[in-house]
């Protein structure tokens, strides 16, 4: 198999780094709880709006919906239709909601209104289906990866793996807003 050109590979190098230093940059901007998971609430609602429809892009936007779509019904592609309006609904109605009740997060809310079960079922549900979307985006990105370097699918995936979560963890909100979007915890 023929590998990436080596100028290739350093623009994915490169890529990797400064995501890392995306989250120290903002790891010193941090000091409190509230600055790691809402940005103090300074984010714009525009911001937020780009912020949770990238949320939902992966390489199962780019790669996946596409093949589906072309090989058996455009079910996939009328969804993704729907996400300019979903985020756009979220800024308009769920932004303002959280904020001005202080709360950090939808789990939050949960909790206040119906009880702790009701917010671990929720989070569990939540990790669950994150877990196994981020296993098919992970495999995505190894694929596509793998078919163009050589490396290992196993070595890509970790690879990608602890980038993200180092960036992650210590930069916050912000940093995950830098690179594609973050989570949708507002």
């Amino acid at each position: 198999m023929k590998s990436l050109p080596a100028l290739d590979l350093g623009v994915i190098a490169i890529y990797l780094l400064a995501m890392l230093l995306v989250g120290f940059y903002f790891s010193r901007k941090n000091k409190s709880a509230e600055q790691f998971t809402k940005a103090s609430g300074t984010i714009p609602g525009w911001a937020l709006g780009i912020s949770i429809y990238a949320t939902f892009l992966s390489s199962n936007t780019f790669l996946g919906v596409p093949g589906k779509t072309f090989g058996t019904n455009w079910n996939a592609f009328v969804f993704s239709l729907s996400m300019p309006l979903a985020a756009w609904f979220a800024v308009k109605y769920f932004v303002p909601f959280y904020r001005n009740t202080g709360e950090v997060s939808a789990y939050t809310h949960l909790e206040h209104r119906f009880g702790a079960w009701a917010r671990t079922y929720a989070v569990i549900c939540f990790l669950l289906t994150q877990l196994a979307r981020m296993g098919s985006i992970f495999f995505g990105i190894a694929l596509s990866l793998q078919a163009l370097t050589g490396f290992s699918m196993k070595m890509i995936i970790i690879t990608m793996g602890i980038c993200i979560i180092i960036y992650t963890v210590l930069g916050g909100i912000e940093s995950r807003d830098m690179d594609r979007g973050g989570t949708r915890d507002y």
